[in-house]
């Protein structure tokens, strides 16, 4: 082998070793620090699934995995944010649905498309439910009697939701479409509050994701009247679901998933999805989640992206009937 020879392999050999190095860090190496950002407040459902994959990611994915709460406009804020980052694998999002499916039917002026994110793995499901509370007299015991009694005391029927615009919102205007019954809609920032005045009497009933009632179920102090699955959840066997008191245009859930900016590597999100998938397939995973009314259900990329689509559909024709708008 000639001179000559020799240094074109070299240069060829060389390239070879730099191209692979280039690659590396999508399949071996671990990130310095990995960002989860989170459009709510610490220690709701949001955040606890956050924190608790980033545990799990700690030491594989990245060396450091650090959780933002990024709260305000609803979760929008945190997917704005998701939009300006760097396309390298160091920032994911985690968003329940409404933010991508239901919000872009509402705001016309949204800052981000669906162009922006890059589904990765969605992780959990959560239902919605109707209960109500003391200002409710202790006879009422199911939905039909709550809208009875409700047609009877228009002024003081009404129901609480996390949030104007809000799945839960949504479907309490649907059952008011549905019934015929004068419910006023009560905003709140967020489930907690709302579910504090309803425990006092402040609001009649409320519409939220079930795992804020179930504490409060076991004490007897709140009665789920039905609750928004495809069948019942298993953490209220005993109650109903709309579809089976006849309100079947409210059967809905909600899922939770993770996303990358937009257009995304395909290695790194496929490396991502096998470690969030990992994450949450812990044994103890399901238990931990369970205790906040949320079900694990894992989806790969292809399936979050699909769902994505189906519920961002789905929602147009909800929010024509009801006629919502951010100013009414």
């Amino acid at each position: 082998m000639t001179a000559i020879d020799r240094r074109g392999l070299l240069l060829r050999l060389l390239a070879l070793a730099t191209a692979g190095g280039s690659a590396l860090p999508l399949r071996a190496q671990s990130l310095d620090t990995l960002r989860i950002l989170s459009g709510f407040p610490a220690g709701g459902t949001v955040d606890v699934i956050a924190r608790r994959v980033a545990d799990k990611l700690r030491g594989g994915v990245a060396k450091v995995t650090l959780v933002e709460n990024k709260p305000g406009a609803g979760g929008r804020l945190a997917v704005d944010e998701l939009r300006r980052s760097l396309n390298d694998g160091t920032t994911l999002l985690i968003t329940p649905a409404a933010m991508l499916t239901l919000y872009p039917h509402i705001y016309s002026k949204l800052s981000y498309t669906m162009d922006d994110v890059t589904p990765v793995c969605g992780v959990t499901s959560v239902v919605f439910g109707l209960a109500v509370g003391p200002a409710v007299p202790p006879t009422v015991k199911t939905l039909k009697e709550f809208i009875t009694w409700a047609k009877l005391n228009p002024t003081l029927s009404n129901y609480g939701s996390p949030g104007a615009g809000s799945p839960p919102h949504l479907l309490g205007a649907l059952l008011e479409k549905e019934t015929g019954a004068d419910l006023r809609h009560v905003p709140y920032r967020g489930t907690v509050p709302g579910v504090q005045d309803l425990l006092g009497g402040q609001v009649t009933s409320f519409v939220g994701p079930i795992g804020d009632y179930l504490p409060h179920v076991k004490t007897g102090k709140l009665r789920v009247l039905a609750t928004s699955g495809a069948k019942r959840s298993r953490f209220l066997p005993d109650v109903p679901t709309f579809t089976e008191t006849g309100f079947k245009a409210l059967e809905q859930s909600e899922w939770y998933g993770f996303f990358l900016p937009g257009k995304a590597a395909p290695e790194l999100v496929q490396r991502l999805a096998a470690a969030i998938r990992a994450a949450m397939t812990a044994p103890e995973m399901a238990d931990a989640l369970a205790q906040y009314g949320l079900e694990v259900a894992v989806t790969s990329p292809a399936e979050l992206a699909k769902a994505m689509k189906d519920e961002g559909a789905a929602w147009g024709p909800v929010i024509k009937r009801v006629g919502f708008t951010p100013e009414s």
